[in-house]
């Protein structure tokens, strides 16, 4: 699954990101690194940009950027 098919307001994991070269290291200074917990808190009206919650800090993500990002089921997530 991805940040992008991450239902609202379920949490999950971040397992890797795939973007093209330095979108990867924008992404991950910004928080988006393996084992962080996100969390899809809304999305605009037609499904682009998404505004995501990385351990505490808020993100707009276009949906595109978003599908790069590979997530857990949040299932299991608490913290």
């Amino acid at each position: 699954m991805t940040l992008a098919d991450l239902p609202h307001r379920r949490r999950a994991r971040v397992q890797s990101v795939a973007a093209a070269g330095e979108l990867t290291v924008q992404l991950m200074e910004l928080g988006l690194v393996p084992g962080a917990v996100v969390e899809v808190l809304r999305r605009a009206p037609l499904g682009d940009p998404l505004d995501v919650d990385v351990a505490g800090a808020r993100l707009a993500i276009r949906r595109a950027v978003a599908q790069t990002v590979a997530v857990t089921d949040g299932d299991e997530v608490t913290s």
